[in-house]
């Protein structure tokens, strides 16, 4: 039995403050998304809010701020590109979040390359090691920010990360860039995999001699 003495220590040591409800979910991917239809109005606008949604058909999302310069190229045009960014990106990844497209063309700005997609018409950056190409598939206001919900409808990977023998994509190889309460990270040490805690462990072989 636990003594009283010995929960309140427990209470103690997990003490919990209330704060007004908020986006608290960290950490999330920074990543740089690309737009437009043409050179002339080519743009970039980091994200944070976006995630997966759904598997099968690919769908995922980005949340923008109407006021933004690139909302409406977003609106008009139907399509992006998320670009996941590496620490080699933070520089690029921040000022692209801070500074605005109708004062700045990015690209040229950050030194950054506008490639083709495969499919949709904005580009892709192409030094960040994987691009998801997305056409949106509906807007749903939320207040602060719409959703632009949408369908991936291709993937470019960066051919130095994926493995010559296996055909494996080591994405982590890359150094990904993670952003958390204001600040951004790289990733840290693996501590497992997808199932590990459900793994059944092998048994060890005895060879008698």
């Amino acid at each position: 039995m636990t003594s009283k003495k010995e929960s309140n220590s427990a209470a103690t040591t997990h003490a919990k403050v209330d704060w007004k409800p908020g986006t608290m979910i960290y950490p999330v991917p920074a990543v740089m998304v690309s737009l437009g239809d043409t050179p002339e109005e080519y743009n970039i606008i980091t994200v944070s809010w976006t995630g997966t949604v759904c598997t099968n058909p690919a769908m995922c999302y980005i949340s923008v701020r109407p006021e933004r310069h690139s909302y409406e190229i977003l609106k008009r045009t139907g399509e992006f590109v998320i670009n996941l960014t590496t620490k080699d990106l933070a520089y690029a990844t921040d000022w692209c979040g801070v500074k605005s497209g109708r004062d700045h063309n990015k690209f040229e700005a950050m030194k950054l390359t506008p490639a083709p997609a495969t499919v949709v018409k904005a580009p892709v950056i192409a030094e960040s090691p994987l691009n998801i190409e997305c056409r949106v598939t509906q807007i749903i206001p939320l207040g602060s920010h719409d959703m632009f919900l949408a369908e991936v409808v291709n993937v470019r990977a960066d051919e130095q990360y994926i493995h010559p023998e296996t055909g494996t994509f080591e994405l982590h190889r890359s150094d990904l860039l993670a952003y958390s309460h204001g600040q951004y990270y790289t990733l840290g040490t693996k501590i497992g995999r997808f199932g590990h805690s459900v793994e059944k462990k092998k048994k060890k072989t005895i060879t008698k001699k």
